[in-house]
């Protein structure tokens, strides 16, 4: 409490620096606690309610709602504007008022601003309250202000008279029917929509406009003779207003008038209240609605409801869902509908929920047409938007689904045409090759048709396009790949293999790229479409748990070892003198050594059990993660894993004496020894795989031969060759490398198709390099 020049000025404490010019010299002169001035009146600016005082008006409430970021701490409330102020004023037993029409003007009860709208009257309130010298500061807020979404007219809180559902009433079953819904994301549940559930209030259905359903209520005119009629039916309002009736919007059905029956006078009459209903009260009646349930297709409704399925974004948790939910119960006593899908909000480019009037987005014809349609479809199936969360559209995102997904498809049903035209066979669906790649492919696509069948049974499309992303990843860079010498060869039972997987996978991820993989099916089975063939069954398709185990494990041993490689910029092509892979598991890759060599460019793969001979784990805690859990004790838990304060027993770690929760640490294992060597961990984290790095000259040369391998490779690109072309082959090339070359030169001939090779001095005539040295590559199709 502050004084100057005799007068007292009450504001929160922190907010006195704010007011220092205004308060420049006043003396402070006590303070209060807020519960102090609890309950203290105070004479209004205005007299026009001043007798309300009477019953409650014009003193101090608590709040648990005004902040000292702003303002003095102390906020006048009216309970005719504002949620928060109606609450408090309610709780204190003071009466609404309302001094604004419909119009947002003032009412003859405010008698100095009368028929002023209210934010036209702004200037000359400020202006009167400074003439009676009772204002410390005049300023402007600018602040997120409500706007109509049509017109962008600025809008008012305002109390009317509303007509509500009792929901409160049904609050607990409703939470209790909702156990039943299955809700993709499912955390929404018992997140965001059970939440809400759980603090339901009653809901007002009722808005004052002329456009809408009218409620079908009419009430006596005399309260002296108070009646109120509520009509289910056509056939009822007909039968009370002896006319027919043909039409039951405004104004025709405001019309519709009769005497009050409980009136012996005759005088006072029955008319229909004036609202319309809340257009969310129409969305959740849809269901029934829809089929003029009850008065027809009765037996066509009961069989038909609940609903199946509903989508809509997550902001619908307040709005059609929850509508849908309250009729339902209410109606019905079960739920409106037994899956959802609930998706996050589409942002534009610029950040802001995508709109048509901001135009914040990708011309989706120009997305179309350099893309296509399956691109955008994809890029929004599979992105977090299906998982709840907001999602921002940019073309970027739309060319990586081409690359990652589209692209790989694509080429592997290219792939497969190219060879099997090249051996002149025609696949056929016969998954029973015995080659162990094949074997893998087939147990792997299984395994995708069992999981796409649940992730979209469960409606959870995100969860199906990963899987399609990962078996595609699986297809492309690892069967297709290193299966290409038996293509090469025309092996039939590796192109019958891979007919018979785009076959399957046609057919799963028709719902997902429904273009493109109906060019691809008809093109590989000549029938009509894709969307007409049955979904896949597993029946043709052998499981082998064991070889998907092991093989997917050499496969991350390799994908571990070609990111080291990257890491420490030795180039796949460089061979390397020995990996070592030390797992418990690393049993399963016994059968699987030859491929590692072969994939890593490795000489020697040793495989070891002992892990805790070549590597120790290290520990970080994520401290976001902690922080909420553990508080001041956060920073313990840091020190002690820096001071190595920590332990590990089965699952259990333990830092600083404190047990850590899983998501609040992360454990991986780092080589022990010495050595120019490079390790990382396997996925799991219960493994590692530790390259020798060294580069001796005998490695040097094999690796120069293999970047001659590339050269010529790509020169039989850029001479059209086939694939499956014989060549004579003739070098150019340094001393250096002419001298790898011949060494490996079997290699060479054999990985190029070469029958003859010819090695010469570079000359004049070069088209190629080999590290940044002048080379000539020249290839002959030999007939």
């Amino acid at each position: 409490m502050y004084e100057l020049n005799g007068v007292r000025y009450v504001m929160a404490q922190a907010r006195r620096e704010a007011y220092e010019r205004e308060l420049e010299g006043a003396q402070h002169v006590g303070t209060l606690r807020g519960s102090d001035l609890v309950g203290c009146r105070y004479a209004p600016l205005f007299p026009y309610f001043a007798d309300r005082a009477e019953n409650g008006a014009f003193r101090v409430l608590a709040g648990d709602f005004v902040t000292t970021e702003g303002g003095t701490g102390v906020v006048h409330m009216a309970p005719g504007f504002g949620e928060d102020d109606q609450r408090a004023c309610a709780d204190a037993g003071i009466s609404l008022v309302v001094p604004v029409d419909s119009r947002g003007r003032f009412t003859s009860e405010v008698v100095d601003f009368a028929g002023q709208h209210v934010f036209e009257a702004n200037a000359n309130i400020i202006k009167r309250l400074k003439s009676e010298g009772v204002v410390l500061r005049h300023e402007t807020y600018d602040h997120s202000y409500p706007h109509c979404w049509r017109t962008g007219t600025p809008l008012i809180y305002r109390a009317v008279s509303s007509w509500f559902v009792n929901v409160t009433a049904i609050k607990d079953r409703m939470v209790a029917l909702n156990q039943q819904i299955t809700w993709v994301p499912d955390h929404i549940r018992d997140g965001s929509f059970g939440k809400w559930l759980e603090n339901a209030r009653d809901w007002t259905i009722s808005r004052n406009r002329f456009w809408g359903s009218p409620i079908p209520v009419w009430r006596s005119d005399n309260p002296e003779f108070p009646r109120i009629d509520v009509y289910g039916s056509i056939a009822d309002i007909e039968r009370d207003f002896g006319t027919k009736v043909t039409e039951l919007h405004r104004p025709f059905v405001d019309d519709l008038v009769r005497p009050n029956p409980d009136d012996p006078s005759g005088k006072s009459m029955m008319r229909r209240v004036p609202e319309v209903l809340d257009c969310w009260f129409e969305s959740g009646s849809m269901p029934f609605a829809q089929v003029h349930y009850p008065f027809e297709n009765r037996e066509w409704f009961e069989s038909h409801y609940p609903g199946d399925f509903i989508v809509e974004y997550i902001g619908q948790t307040r709005g059609w869902f929850y509508t849908l939910h309250v009729l339902a119960t209410a109606l019905f006593d079960r739920p409106a509908f037994k899956s959802c899908v609930s998706h996050g909000i589409v942002l534009g480019d610029d950040g802001q929920k995508m709109s048509k009037s901001l135009r914040n987005y990708p011309d989706p014809m120009k997305v179309f047409d350099t893309y296509g349609a399956d691109a955008m479809r994809w890029y929004l199936l599979s992105s977090s938007i299906l998982r709840g969360a907001d999602f921002s559209v940019n073309e970027a995102g739309i060319r990586d689904t081409v690359r990652q997904t589209i692209l790989p498809l694509w080429n592997s049903w290219y792939f497969l045409s190219l060879y099997a035209n090249a051996a002149k066979v025609s696949g056929t669906f016969d998954a029973s090759s015995d080659n162990v790649l094949d074997r893998y492919v087939i147990a792997k696509t299984r395994a995708l048709v069992l999981s796409t069948t649940a992730a979209f049974e469960r409606n959870d499309l995100f969860e199906a396009c990963a899987q399609v992303r990962d078996f595609l990843d699986v297809l492309t860079n690892w069967y297709i790949r290193r299966s290409r010498d038996r293509f090469w060869s025309g092996d039939h039972a590796a192109i019958n293999t891979l007919h018979s997987v785009l076959h399957v996978v046609c057919r799963v991820a028709a719902p997902l790229l429904p273009l493109t993989t109906e060019e691809i099916y008809r093109g590989l089975t000549g029938e009509r479409s894709v969307h007409l063939a049955e979904w896949p069954t597993t029946e043709a398709l052998t499981a082998d748990d064991s070889l998907i185990a092991s093989m997917d494990m050499a496969r991350d041993v390799c994908s571990a070892t070609l990111s080291l490689r990257k890491a420490h910029q030795r180039r796949v092509r460089l061979p390397l003198a020995s990996l070592v892979v030390a797992s418990p598991d690393a049993a399963l890759l016994r059968d699987f050594v030859d491929v590692i060599k072969d994939e890593v460019n490795v000489r020697d793969v040793q495989l070891r059990t002992d892990v805790d001979a070549l590597a120790k784990r290290e520990l970080n805690v994520t401290p976001a993660a902690l922080g909420p859990r553990l508080g001041a004790e956060t920073q313990k838990v840091i020190r002690a894993v820096k001071q190595g304060d920590w332990s590990m027993n089965g699952g259990r770690v333990v830092a600083g004496g404190i047990e850590l929760l899983e998501g609040e640490f992360s454990l991986r294992l780092v080589a022990t020894g010495e050595g120019e060597r490079g390790s990382t961990s396997l996925r799991g984290g219960d493994g590692i795989v530790v390259l020798d790095l060294a580069v001796t000259d005998d490695l040097q040369r094999e690796g120069i031969a293999r970047d001659v391998i590339r050269l010529v490779q790509q020169a039989r690109r850029d001479a059209g060759l086939h694939v499956s072309d014989r060549i004579r082959l003739s070098l150019g090339l340094p001393d250096d490398a002419a001298a790898a070359v011949r060494e490996h030169s079997a290699m060479v001939q054999e990985e190029t198709l070469a029958r003859e090779l010819v090695l010469g001095a570079v000359n004049g005539d070069t088209n190629a390099t080999l590290d940044d040295a002048p080379v000539r590559v020249t290839v002959e199709r030999l007939t």
